[in-house]
């Protein structure tokens, strides 16, 4: 799957206000666009992604049902 398929895929379920879809989303557009930037820049991305993803904490605690 794509970025474009996956952005399709969050809209057509009503999913933005997902965040774990939204990281998942940033992670595949910087590994599309990977060979148009530098190494650094990119390590750079990866770090404030997982920051973000370290951020989300334990959402899904009591709402391991709906959520996977």
């Amino acid at each position: 799957m794509n970025s474009t398929e996956l952005a399709r895929y969050i809209e057509n379920t009503n999913s933005i206000s997902k965040p774990w879809l939204l990281i998942q989303l940033r992670m595949k557009k910087l590994e599309e666009n990977k060979i148009n930037i530098s190494s650094e820049e990119y390590d750079k991305k990866i770090a404030e992604i997982y920051q973000d993803m370290m951020n989300l904490g334990e959402w899904w605690r009591g709402i391991e049902n709906e959520v996977f």
